[in-house]
């Protein structure tokens, strides 16, 4: 018997553009859903919407829980739909040090924006498809 993949991993998967890694794990979506096209179509709208919600609470948050109950949240999320890359980026922010300077937040939510956009570029191209 194999071992399951590790979700951690970042294994080449197949992407719109040559060169470039998917954004998302289409194999893990299909897993995930049981192979239901229009259940992982609802997901993937489901999460382009909320990982909306969560990045503009972790722009707003006034306090550190804030902060980590939203990445904490995106990263969850991002797992789910086999958004790999939003997953690492929302754990790094998730798990950064309380004394964390205004310019490391930056840097850490221009890291998620930008595996996010991604991830939200992908789930367009494959809405597209079906």
């Amino acid at each position: 018997m194999s071992a399951a993949p590790d979700p951690s991993e970042k294994p080449e998967k197949l992407s719109t553009e040559p060169g470039k890694t998917a954004a998302l794990d289409r194999a893990h979506l299909a897993r995930y859903t049981a192979g239901d096209a229009e259940l992982e179509k609802e997901l993937l709208t489901l999460f382009a919407d909320q990982s909306g919600v969560y990045m503009e609470r972790m722009r707003g948050a006034e306090t550190e829980k804030a902060w980590r109950d939203a990445a904490h949240s995106l990263k969850g999320s991002a797992k789910a739909v086999g958004a790999f890359d939003v997953a690492h980026a929302a754990e790094a922010a998730e798990t950064s040090p309380a004394e964390c300077t205004f310019e490391e937040r930056k840097r850490l939510l221009a890291t998620l924006e930008a595996a996010l956009a991604d991830a939200k570029e992908q789930i367009r191209a494959l809405q597209r498809e079906r």
